[in-house]
């Protein structure tokens, strides 16, 4: 959604100076929005190795990468829509290589730091059915 919102700032027709000024801070706000999900999925600690779901989440971003690329090379593409293609697929390319990074760092601080497997609580302890005091 922020590749298509960043086009259709620069694209074709009539638009305002506030329509293409509301689009393009929309398309980054989402950009923000992305590498904060980017950062979330690539912390997570429910996983403590590289899943399935890492390797999507790297081929959706390459895929995004080569669609923005082909936006660039198109040759009936209008000069404004071609920078917008550039500076999506440097963008999205970045964002790949940030979520492996970020990714692989979290896969090996996991694997460093294994939590202690917590005590089970006797069933004598008089405060084992009652809930925490805030």
């Amino acid at each position: 959604m922020t590749g298509a919102t960043a086009l259709v700032a620069v694209s074709g027709g009539r638009h305002s100076f506030f329509a293409v000024l509301l689009l393009g801070l929309l398309a980054m706000v989402m950009a923000h929005a992305l590498v904060v999900e980017i950062q979330r999925q690539a912390r997570r600690r429910s996983q403590i190795r590289w899943y399935r779901t890492d390797t999507i989440n790297v081929v959706l971003l390459a895929c995004w990468t080569l669609i923005a690329a082909v936006t660039t090379t198109v040759p009936f593409a209008s000069l404004p829509v071609r920078a917008v293609g550039a500076l999506l697929a440097v963008g999205y390319s970045a964002a790949c290589a940030y979520f492996v990074v970020e990714r692989r760092r979290a896969v090996a601080l996991a694997s460093v730091f294994r939590p202690e497997p917590e005590t089970p609580v006797e069933s004598r302890d008089p405060l084992a059915d009652s809930a925490p005091s805030v």
